[in-house]
């Protein structure tokens, strides 16, 4: 079932392999593609991932994560997007980018911002309350880098709303502290998440998806009912969510093992009813399979395993005898048995 096609809103995906963001702090202070991430990213492409999600690409300079990471927030970041994008889509694979703030984890900076002034350990700035007008310069940043997206050539959007980041930390009660109307409710602390969707809705009419932490990992945080509520205050107008957990707090308790998020992508897919991307330490052909034909997920994302072997869906199809379509250039290796010397 993984190299069976899906279709994520108006897109057509050749299986059901997706490459998730993983950042790799490889740019320079301009934000600019290197040469690096044309090598990372098309490798991939030509190992037979359906799917290619960019690493988080940050919507203002001072929403990076690290210094070296990838920028979205000026128009001379879009030529080499979309060169990226093109040799990617030429060698077969379809290629969305991943929009995001890095709020209070940001070390780019020394003014973090957050929705509350709460620090995420002793290691990290201690960041600045967002004021309103703020916030809503951030959700028209958000429109902007989609409209970058759009020129770049990119096939999808993500917004990052997990691990901790700027958007999460809207979304969670504990690192949520305000009284204004994006705090309190879930639909208050929903509310930035809901406004930048409608934003890019505006200019951006491919699919557009959000990545969740189902689960905060910490008491008092959130758990999947509580992301669950959030997705349904989108669902008309996203086409599907990549289902992921935690980074939240630096004191999180989650065990951890192959396919430990895939339950929670279920109860999200069962509640909500949206197209959802779900694994968790995915490394094996029997654990992808099982997310699937037990209806947990719609697709898979691969991350670790994609880092150790950029060609793991020929290898996986080579060793199960599936019959896919490999690069003309490795067909010899497809099936050893017909090798010409």
């Amino acid at each position: 079932m993984i190299f069976e096609p899906f279709k994520i809103g108006n897109l057509d995906v050749k299986n059901r392999i997706v490459m998730p963001p993983m950042c790799q702090y490889s740019s320079d202070n301009s934000g600019t593609v290197k040469p690096w991430h044309i090598a990372h990213y098309v490798s991939r492409a030509i190992g037979g991932v359906g799917l290619i999600i960019v690493e988080a690409t940050a919507v203002e300079p001072d929403g990076r994560i690290s210094p070296d990471d990838l920028g979205i927030w000026d128009d001379s970041h879009v030529d080499g997007l979309k060169e990226l994008v093109k040799r990617v889509h030429e060698n077969g694979a379809k290629i969305a980018i991943q929009l995001a703030h890095a709020g209070r984890k940001s070390k780019a900076t020394n003014e973090p911002v957050a929705p509350s002034a709460i620090r995420y350990s002793e290691h990290y700035g201690h960041p600045r309350e967002l004021k309103e007008n703020e916030i809503e310069q951030i959700v028209d940043e958000f429109q902007s880098a989609s409209k970058r997206a759009q020129k770049a050539g990119f096939d999808g959007i993500e917004i990052h709303a997990a691990h901790g980041y700027l958007i999460n930390e809207f979304l969670s009660p504990l690192t949520n502290k305000r009284t204004d109307m994006y705090g309190g409710s879930v639909e208050k602390r929903a509310k930035i998440l809901v406004e930048i969707v409608s934003a890019i809705r505006e200019v951006w009419d491919k699919p557009l998806w959000v990545r969740v932490s189902a689960s905060d990992y910490a008491k008092g945080g959130n758990d999947v009912d509580d992301t669950i509520d959030i997705l349904n205050l989108l669902r008309d107008r996203i086409d599907a969510v990549n289902v992921s957990g935690g980074g939240l707090v630096h004191d999180q308790s989650v065990k951890v093992y192959p396919g430990y998020m895939i339950d929670n992508a279920g109860m999200v897919k069962i509640g909500t009813g949206l197209a959802v991307i779900g694994g968790g330490l995915i490394n094996s052909l029997e654990i992808s399979e099982y997310a699937l034909n037990s209806e947990k997920c719609d697709l898979v994302f691969v991350g670790r395993q994609l880092l150790r072997d950029p060609y793991w869906p020929l290898k996986i199809a080579h060793e199960s005898g599936i019959d896919i379509e490999w690069p003309f250039q490795y067909e010899r290796a497809k099936d050893v048995t017909k090798l010409k010397t």
